[in-house]
């Protein structure tokens, strides 16, 4: 044996022997014992019990003696004609109606977003498909042919744009790729 090692075991040996030898002094602790209340603390407690129901007893006797509660004269959830306080109500002509044209029909464009485009090789040839996103979380996947939204018919899809055709103007609206 080397005289590192004995000495790694000589200073263990120390250690444990100091750990038992400090748990042999510490005593255990004897348990809380429960004490007797005395005569005067039953007393005391008595006397705030006794007042206690002495005041729940007044307040019994008050809210006997309160009054009613009286009925209403508004009722929030009902509408009707407000009372007349001795006005003698003037006759109320009506007013003259006025008829105006019909204002013109909003032309506005959805709004429409070109995402993306996906081609596919097919043996007639490559067929895109445009990923048009509109105004509400919704995605739209066309060709050229289809009509979307039914308002634009889809003339062309191209490399990085798509051409659509308006029904209701008849112009052309083109989305390209940002």
């Amino acid at each position: 044996m080397s005289a590192s090692r004995a000495a790694a075991w000589i200073i263990g040996a120390a250690v444990c022997g100091a750990w038992l030898a400090s748990a042999a002094g510490v005593t255990r602790q004897a348990r809380a014992i429960r004490v007797a209340p005395k005569p005067a603390d039953v007393v005391q407690f008595e006397a705030l019990a006794a007042d206690v129901q002495a005041q729940a007893g007044r307040l019994r006797e008050r809210l006997a003696n309160a009054p009613a509660p009286r009925a209403t004269e508004r009722n929030p959830f009902r509408f009707s004609a407000s009372p007349e306080h001795g006005r003698t109500a003037a006759a109320v002509r009506p007013a003259p109606v006025v008829v105006e044209p019909a204002a013109p029909v909003d032309v506005r464009e959805p709004i429409l977003e070109l995402i993306g485009i996906a081609a596919t090789n097919k043996p007639e040839g490559v067929i895109r498909t445009a990923l048009i996103t509109g105004g509400y979380d919704e995605l739209i996947m066309v060709t050229a042919g289809q009509r979307i939204l039914g308002r634009y018919d889809v003339v062309a899809v191209g490399v990085d744009a798509v051409e659509l055709k308006d029904l209701q103007t008849g112009g052309t609206r083109r989305l390209m790729l940002r």
